[in-house]
């Protein structure tokens, strides 16, 4: 005997809601689109304030370059205490005034350093020359700083522009940049939470009635889910399907009920005649033939009992594929095997396009059915069965009919002789078991069908179904 292998027990994989599976995610990919656009955003504004500030002090430059070259000025010019000094001192720009030696003799405000490179623009003899200082510190401040020479050694002045402020507007706008970001990941998620609680709650409904049905199996359940998109076609398809395996389950049921039923009869006949066979010796010959026939009769109703069980029940679940199959050539067999069978006149006549879509084994067991049905209730008629296969009534529909001259069917029957085990009063005393329309009728309801009795005009009766245009899987006819 070989020995069995276990895997080791591990700890149990813990369960994630698709709810928060789907609010995480929500948050996670908002998060990186804010992040990532508030990081651009930043550098762009940061990037275009410090080139306007740039741009702004460059120009300021330039300006009194082209002033001291077109106009020979000293420094008395640029002086503060000078009527239209302002026209070199925009909005956050600091101008100090330098002598001929480089001694500052207008001050700006703060006062602004000397170097050497200064003092040399100071004593330059041509005005317009330039020389900058880049990231200044005075006092706690931080400045870019331009020397323009006056020319001819008379002195020089500085420009300088003041950028720490604009780096403390920038560190400003990053702080509220971030804490925006912050706040925007903190609504996704909120909003990603209530999105997903929205979108999943059809879902728990439909886990809940799934859970339901595996601890109760109880496939009566229903499902209360609505909408048009893909949560509501995946409710109303589980609601479908609980329907569908509850009324198998049903038929089922009532299969082997009345199976149970019909079984009980024959069975009590032969066991009461089994347990004649004990005292066969004590019985007259003449007792003993009708015993025995008894016997075999009550076997071989016992086993076309049995057939027809199965044959119902393969119905329900038929294997074979559909396919293409034209009901002539199927009814034109069936009408071959039974002129053999019974070697009455089986006449076949066909009209129109009689292909359709189906099962070729259930469609043919079911004209058997009918073929047979005829042969039975009209043994000794003179006149020929009839079948009849046309189509098309409306596309891809096949009409099949059996006509015979028996005796007919009462009015009262004809509404039920396709239940199962269903048997007319004047039936009753023929051999079968009531379940061979039955199964004509679970065929045509397969195949989007349905199927007919009626009373034939000058005597008989005309059974027969409809095929309505292809398999039908749990099909319940038209």
């Amino acid at each position: 005997m070989g020995r069995r292998w276990r895997l080791p027990a591990g700890p149990r994989p813990k369960l994630v809601s698709l709810r928060t599976t789907f609010a995480v995610s929500f948050a996670a990919v908002t998060a990186a689109v804010t992040i990532l656009v508030g990081i651009l955003s930043y550098n762009s504004a940061a990037r275009l304030v410090r080139v306007d500030q740039q741009s702004v002090f460059t120009q300021v430059v330039q300006d009194v370059r082209d002033e001291v070259r077109q106009h020979p000025m000293g420094p008395d010019d640029f002086s503060s205490s000078r009527p239209g000094h302002d026209l070199v001192r925009p909005a956050r720009t600091d101008v100090q005034v330098l002598g001929a030696q480089g001694q500052i003799m207008d001050h700006g405000s703060p006062v602004l350093p000397v170097t050497s490179r200064d003092r040399d623009m100071a004593l330059a003899r041509t005005a317009g020359r330039v020389v900058e200082h880049k990231d200044v510190r005075v006092d706690a401040d931080l400045f870019r700083i331009a020397t323009v020479s006056l020319g001819h050694r008379r002195g020089a002045v500085q420009v300088a522009q003041e950028f720490s402020d604009t780096e403390d507007l920038l560190r400003a706008l990053q702080q509220r940049t971030l804490i925006l970001m912050a706040a925007v990941v903190v609504a996704a998620g909120l909003f990603g939470w209530w999105l997903a609680r929205r979108i999943t709650r059809r879902l728990v409904v439909l886990t809940s009635a799934a859970e339901d049905v595996a601890r109760t199996r109880q496939l009566g359940i229903q499902v209360p889910v609505a909408g048009l998109d893909e949560v509501g076609r995946l409710g109303r398809a589980f609601d479908r399907m609980l329907g569908r395996l509850a009324q198998s389950e049903e038929d089922q049921r009532r299969l082997v009920q009345d199976a149970g039923h019909e079984l009980r009869t024959p069975l009590t006949s032969l066991r009461t005649n089994i347990s004649l066979l004990r005292r066969i010796d004590e019985l007259p010959p003449a007792t003993r033939e009708d015993l025995v026939a008894d016997l075999s009769q009550e076997a071989r109703e016992l086993t076309d009992l049995v057939n027809e069980l199965v044959d119902l029940a393969a119905g329900q679940s038929d294997g074979e594929p559909p396919q293409r199959v034209d009901i002539a050539d199927l009814a034109e067999d069936v009408v071959g095997l039974a002129r053999r069978r019974t070697g009455r006149d089986v006449v076949l006549h066909t009209a129109g396009d009689t292909t359709t879509d189906g099962r070729p084994g259930m469609l043919q067991r079911a004209i058997s059915n009918l073929v047979e049905n005829a042969a039975k209730f009209d043994r000794d008629g003179k006149a020929p069965i009839e079948v009849s296969v046309t189509g098309p009534a409306r596309p891809g529909t096949v009409r099949v009919e059996v006509l015979d001259r028996g005796p007919g069917i009462a009015e009262g029957d004809l509404v039920r002789i396709f239940d199962r085990f269903y048997r007319a009063a004047d039936a009753r005393s023929l051999p079968g078991s009531g379940l061979g329309l039955s199964i004509v009728r679970e065929v045509a309801m397969a195949h989007g069908g349905a199927p007919f009795a009626f009373r034939r005009e000058g005597g008989g009766a005309v059974i027969g179904f409809t095929v309505g245009g292809g398999y039908l899987p749990g099909g319940t006819g038209a």
